[in-house]
């Protein structure tokens, strides 16, 4: 666990405290769930690789009651496939204002901000990083945005992030020990 920069220090305990009032946690998508790296073929179609841990860590908290949230720059079919296959229902693409997305996945799920999480990669997401209660950048995010960062994952971005921020959050509220005895007593 590496919580925040030399500029954003935060103990453990507040970094606790923070990821266990997490109701929802939003995610950005290029550099985030995936490497960032986008293939184009010659027919217009677009590929991402996306991590299956960082999919099975947002199922873990959306069972244990976490919503969770896409806001992404880009506007891509494969992102609409993929939040649809985890049940991922707030998504927003083609967000150049994150900010406005943002405020609307509040309003949408009662939440405020002091119960929000988000993790970003980039200058984009500086807005919405300034906003919420437990802020992340993955690991190998541009520095600029790591400044706005009260956690840095270990894992770089399409590498097990957004299952690192799962599992920070599902310990902080004191639910990883039934995620696990859940899979021991099948």
């Amino acid at each position: 666990m590496k919580a925040g920069n030399k500029k954003n220090k935060i103990t453990p305990r507040e970094l606790k405290k923070r990821a266990k009032g997490v109701r929802v946690l939003i995610l950005d998508v290029d550099g985030v769930l995936t490497d960032g790296g986008i293939i184009l073929d010659g027919d217009d179609n677009e590929y991402k690789k996306f991590n299956v841990r960082d999919g099975h860590g947002i199922k873990l908290l959306q069972i244990m009651g976490v919503e969770v949230a896409i806001i992404t720059g880009r506007h891509s079919r494969v992102v609409e496939k993929r939040a649809r296959e985890l049940g991922i229902k707030e998504v927003y693409q083609r967000c150049l204002n994150k900010k406005e997305a943002y405020e609307r996945i509040l309003s949408n799920l009662g939440v405020t901000g002091s119960e929000a999480a988000y993790m970003g990669d980039d200058i984009i997401d500086i807005p919405v990083l300034r906003r919420v209660a437990l802020p992340m950048a993955v690991a190998d995010a541009h520095e600029d945005a790591k400044k706005y960062a009260l956690y840095i994952t270990r894992a770089k971005g399409g590498s097990g992030a957004a299952r690192e921020a799962a599992e920070l959050i599902l310990k902080a509220k004191g639910v990883w020990n039934d995620v696990i005895n859940s899979y021991i007593e099948v």
